[in-house]
């Protein structure tokens, strides 16, 4: 694939490959797999949280498989050291000098498993190399491979000997999603899956090669985005900080993330620009995570999630010129345009007594208004309009 003459469906054509090879090893919900993709496409990180046994050890690797990308695997445990991450400095005896030795953080996919049970010290270390791309050692610094890909996992049940990732970490990552579990077909065919499959692990043949997911990556920098939307997005950021359930909203470096991940999701659609429905199906997992409640909404139940879906409900989305609102955008739908619940995971897999600011409120109308909803308790000086009318109206001073 080259980056000088590739169009719009052909980048659709090339990702389709991708889900479908994929799919053929793990079972995962497609529009989990998007928002994945998504984050890849958008040269970030995501962060899986999901119970153990549901597939994201195996779905890592078959991204990296798929992509033709190199894998690593880092079990973080309590005793694991900074250096175990990044590598180390190592005499060499025969040569007489010191040698860098690469950790295995040196790789294109870099899956950290139960990345909250290494102490902050050793986290710091891997979410440094995230957001720097480059790792120092003993004052000499070493360029990570591209592209590089961070897939951390942790479990929400086992809190015991863990340590719990900060904030200002999960802020560092681009999409936070859930797997849950699959449905009755799904489960049964994992099971056909198995029985004609002669190892222990699924693996796929590489559908792209490295060069097709930097092109990819590149041709994402080049998708347009109307300032409309821009605005759109600028708006759901500021919607969740006025949120008086919310201690810190969504930061302006979330707002980027949003803005990137909804770029990669027009070239996975075949688009070389950007809709509403495309900030809309990704807001959840670009942004609940990034919310931090205050304590009295943690203590009612509220979450994340709760309080983006009440941001999408209540702020205008923007009207777009005609013939650029089509979900298809010319290329072959990815099925996922669909909602998502909770933290990105598909809402048929998981349901929630929390659709709004309070128990038994409607979720979000397909065009982003909620004109019944009651509005959430505002940090403004003027409490927040119940008639869904655009957060730009309101003084943010």
């Amino acid at each position: 694939m080259n980056e000088t003459n590739v169009t719009p469906d052909e980048a659709a054509a090339a990702v389709r490959t991708i889900l479908e090879r994929i799919e053929e090893a793990a079972v995962v919900d497609r529009r989990v797999l998007f928002a994945m993709l998504s984050a890849v496409l958008a040269r970030g990180h995501v962060l899986l949280e999901d119970v153990p046994g549901t597939g994201k050890t195996v779905t890592a690797r078959v991204i990296a498989e798929t992509m033709g990308l190199e894998f690593t695997r880092i079990q973080f445990t309590p005793d694991l050291l900074p250096s175990d991450v990044t590598g180390s400095t190592v005499y060499d005896e025969h040569a007489g000098e010191f040698e860098f030795a690469e950790g295995p953080v040196f790789a294109n996919v870099v899956l950290a498993d139960e990345i909250n049970r290494a102490p902050p010290k050793t986290q710091a270390a891997l979410l440094e190399a995230m957001e720097e791309r480059q790792v120092s050692i003993d004052g000499t610094t070493y360029d990570l491979p591209q592209p590089f890909i961070v897939i951390a996992t942790q479990n929400p049940i086992e809190q015991e000997g863990t340590f719990r990732l900060p904030e200002a970490q999960r802020d560092r990552f681009s999409v936070k999603t859930s797997f849950g579990y699959p449905d009755f077909d799904g489960e049964m065919g994992l099971l056909e899956r198995r029985a004609n499959r002669r190892t222990l692990s699924p693996s796929v043949d590489p559908a792209v090669t490295p060069n097709s997911v930097r092109v990819l990556q590149m041709l994402t920098e080049e998708v347009d985005v109307d300032e409309k939307i821009r605005e759109y997005i600028v708006e759901l950021a500021r919607a969740t900080r006025r949120d008086g359930r919310a201690e810190i909203g969504v930061s302006p470096r979330g707002v980027q993330r949003v803005f990137e991940a909804a770029r990669a999701a027009a070239i996975i659609d075949g688009r070389s620009y950007v809709t509403p429905d495309d900030v809309k199906r990704l807001a959840q997992p670009t942004m609940a995570h990034r919310v931090v409640l205050t304590t009295e909404a943690t203590v009612e139940g509220v979450e994340g999630n709760d309080v983006v879906r009440y941001a999408l409900e209540t702020v205008d989305v923007p009207a777009v010129a005609p013939g650029e609102d089509e979900s298809d955008g010319g290329g072959e739908s990815t099925d996922a345009d669909e909602p998502t619940d909770v933290d990105g995971s598909p809402a048929d897999r998981q349901a929630s007594d929390r659709d709004g600011p309070e128990a038994g409120q409607e979720t979000a109308e397909t065009d982003g208004s909620s004109p019944g909803a009651e509005p959430a308790p505002s940090r403004s000086a003027e409490p927040a309009p119940a008639d869904g009318s655009p957060a730009s109206d309101r003084d943010d001073a």
